[in-house]
C-alpha cells in the first residue's frame, strides 16, 4: 500500500544527496554528544557549539530548554528558513523525541505549518500524529 504522506523523512539517515539537510533537535549550547545531534556532527557538519540553525548540511533546532512550548519558535524560524531556500530538501528527525523525551504527539503539532512545504520531510510518526490536526 502506498504512503497516504507526500513527504516522508527516512527513519535511519546515513547519508545525504547534495541540497538535503537533516534536521536534527540539539540543545542551546550546541553540544551534539549524542543521538540525531552526534549524527549531525559526525557525518554531516553540525558545528560544536552552535545549538541553532544551518550547519554543514544539518539544521539544528533546540529542544532540550524547556517545555514544548519553548520549542516552537525555533520550529517556527526553521519553518521560514524552508521557505526561504525552497532549493532545498530538509529531512526533519523526530526531533524532541529521543534524550529530550517529548512524545511525537507533543512535538508533530509543532509542525503544522513546515509539513505544507515539499521541501520539509516529516517523520511518518509525525504524520501520524498531524493527520488528525
Amino acid at each position: 500500500m502506498k504512503d497516504p504522506y507526500p513527504c516522508v523523512s527516512p527513519e535511519h539517515i546515513s547519508s545525504l544527496k547534495p541540497g538535503e539537510i537533516f534536521v536534527f533537535g540539539s540543545n542551546l549550547q550546541g553540544m551534539h554528544a549524542g543521538g540525531a545531534a552526534r549524527v549531525a556532527y559526525e557525518k554531516f557538519g553540525a558545528v560544536m557549539g552552535q545549538g541553532v540553525g544551518l550547519q554543514g548540511q544539518s539544521y539544528a533546532i533546540p529542544t532540550m530548554q524547556g517545555g514544548v512550548e519553548t520549542i516552537r519558535p525555533y520550529v517556527d524560524q526553521f519553518t521560514d528558513f524552508a521557505r526561504q531556500h525552497p532549493e532545498l530538501k530538509f529531512l526533519v528527525t523526530r526531533i524532541g523525541c529521543g534524550i529530550a523525551g517529548f512524545r511525537d504527539s507533543e512535538i508533530a503539532p509543532l509542525f503544522c505549518e513546515a509539513r505544507k512545504l515539499d521541501n520539509v520531510w516529516l517523520p511518518k510518526t509525525f504524520w501520524d500524529c498531524l493527520g488528525n490536526i
